[in-house]
């Protein structure tokens, strides 16, 4: 038995659909029931509604979850919202929508069904972050923030569930065009559009995650090195964004 969250489009359909061919058992939560339903009736999925960010209705709908479904063998932390904007360009409150849901929300999901988690053992646990995580830029700030957090609460988290048979893994996907992130459309460029990919190839590598034990994985592979040089060099490509940044802005 697997749960999705976010499962009613995008990468979490496609989640859906890659386990099920797979041959699992879904539960499916999202916020919308229409197109929910519909994911949930072709996988023939379980569905709950549910808000990620909201933790009281996370326990509420896990502990229904777990009263039909005891014991479960993965969990995909995939529900997330795009926040495209700088901390000074967004509202106060959009900036906390995205740390409740793109952060939070997994906390939220993994804290409610980790006893079913366990009683499911050896099982996994999917977090579906992103390269924004790991690369700071600042004209998406908060949701590269929001995204920051949700890697380090997977990479610690992962420790301190070593020995627990509950295994943590993080994917982070580069530009997937979404109906919520539809990125093809913000590139002119007909090489910058080939560049996005869709979203079954995260889901073929969720799946591969979890089959193979990789705890960590970028989708494509290619983004991995930007993501080291950001680690290697920060303040350098600091500079060079700061550059950039001042050429931008009318005189």
């Amino acid at each position: 038995m697997a749960v999705v969250t976010g499962g009613s489009s995008g990468i979490g359909a496609a989640i859906a659909r890659t386990l099920a061919g797979r041959g699992w058992r879904l539960v499916l939560l999202a916020r919308g029931e229409e197109r929910l339903r519909e994911v949930a009736d072709e996988v023939r999925a379980d569905h709950e509604v549910c808000d990620v960010a909201d933790r009281a209705e996370v326990e509420r709908v896990a502990a229904a979850v777990r009263e039909r479904h005891p014991a479960i063998r993965l969990l995909v932390n995939n529900a997330g919202i795009a926040g495209r904007g700088g901390f000074l360009d967004l509202e106060p409150e959009q900036i906390e929508q995205l740390v409740r849901t793109n952060y939070l929300g997994s906390v939220w999901c993994l804290r409610a069904f980790l006893p079913a988690l366990e009683a499911g053992a050896p099982a996994d646990v999917v977090n579906i972050a992103s390269v924004a995580g790991t690369i700071a830029a600042g004209h998406s700030g908060p949701y590269s923030a929001s995204k920051h957090a949700q890697i380090a609460f997977s990479r610690s988290v992962g420790v301190e569930l070593a020995g627990s048979g509950v295994t943590v893994h993080t994917i982070n996907p580069g530009f997937i065009d979404t109906p919520g992130f539809p990125n093809r459309s913000r590139f002119r460029n007909r090489l910058l559009k080939r560049l996005v990919a869709e979203p079954d190839l995260v889901a073929e590598r969720v799946a591969r995650a979890v089959e193979r034990k990789r705890l960590e994985q970028f989708v494509p592979r290619w983004y991995r090195p930007a993501a080291i040089v950001q680690a290697a060099a920060p303040a350098t490509l600091a500079r060079v964004a700061r550059a950039r940044n001042n050429r931008r802005r009318p005189l």
